[in-house]
């Protein structure tokens, strides 16, 4: 599983688990990282270890293990590695103050996620 199956797998996985305002950024021409950003909120601190633990779960079950995790302990932003594909999970203050979107949106590779 590569690129944008991957982030949509992720994005996937945080939305069954109530993550708000999913978002895809297609990062690919913008830095050599990765490709794919995926942004999602919890509404507390809970949610947001809910949702990392959910997207690595739902992955490991594909037989995707994410090269990094950081940040879930605190339960303000955590992001997960799977290498083309970077798992952002913000509190929503934490996001609002980060703008992710806002530093690598340019004005063609967003993509919201809904079911």
């Amino acid at each position: 599983m590569e690129g944008h199956e991957l982030a949509v797998a992720c994005a996937k996985a945080l939305s069954q688990k109530k993550g708000q305002d999913i978002v895809i950024l297609d990062v690919s021409d913008q830095t050599i990282v990765c490709s794919y950003f995926v942004i999602a909120s919890g509404t507390s601190t809970t949610q947001v270890r809910a949702l990392g633990e959910n997207v690595e779960e739902a992955l490991e079950k594909v037989g995707v293990t994410a090269t990094r995790k950081e940040g879930f302990r605190e339960g303000r932003w955590g992001v997960l590695d799977y290498g083309d594909v970077v798992v952002h999970v913000f509190n929503e203050e934490s996001r609002l103050f980060y703008y992710l979107e806002r530093l690598w949106d340019s004005g063609k590779n967003v993509e919201r996620y809904t079911d």
